[in-house]
């Protein structure tokens, strides 16, 4: 019997402390990160000596039957933060190069301007920002654009991905039907 009552009293307890906690709910848009190299935490481990250039980390929205692009969720022509919630950040872990322009290693944030044929992708060093609500041209490191394709399938969750291309990287972005990729050199 008095192992009953313990048992009971710790359960009570237990859902008592739990119900107490005030958790922050699951988002829709899960946060996510990309390294390049891709996998440079596993590789890492393993001994690959491959130098980190870059980590982007952003939170991915779903497309979820809605259209995405040339509407409220992206209008076209508006500054975006290429994904939900917090603007997505970019790390430069070494100096880069994009569109001819050089970028100091550091942390940024990325924010495009989608149109129909072609995405202006921005360097921004205002950093912790959330939307594109505060979104300040005067800090911005450095603009360039860079066309749009057409994918035959929709892509349902926004996604950031890397691409080699000989001596370049390309940071791609891909969502609904829609890829822009953003050349970088290092």
């Amino acid at each position: 019997m008095l192992k009953y009552i313990a048992t009971v009293f710790t359960a009570l307890f237990f859902s008592l402390a739990a119900k107490s906690q005030s958790w922050v709910p699951v988002d829709k848009s899960p946060m996510d990160q990309i390294y390049y190299p891709i996998d440079y935490p596993s590789k890492k481990i393993r001994g690959v000596n491959e130098p980190l250039r870059m980590r982007v980390i952003y939170s991915r929205p779903a497309k979820s039957n809605r259209k995405v692009f040339n509407s409220d969720i992206v209008p076209y022509g508006k500054v975006w933060r290429v994904g939900a919630n917090e603007a997505t950040e970019v790390n430069f872990f070494t100096p880069a190069t994009i569109n001819g322009k050089k970028v100091a290693a550091g942390r940024y944030t990325l924010y495009c301007i989608p149109d129909e044929k072609e995405w202006t992708f921005i360097v921004n060093k205002d950093t912790d920002a959330w939307g594109a609500f505060n979104y300040d041209a005067a800090k911005d490191v450095l603009r360039t654009s860079v066309a749009v394709e057409e994918l035959k399938a929709p892509v349902e969750f926004l996604t950031i991905d890397f691409e080699k291309s000989g001596s370049t990287v390309n940071l791609v972005v891909e969502w609904d039907q829609k890829k822009a990729s953003l050349p970088i050199n290092f």
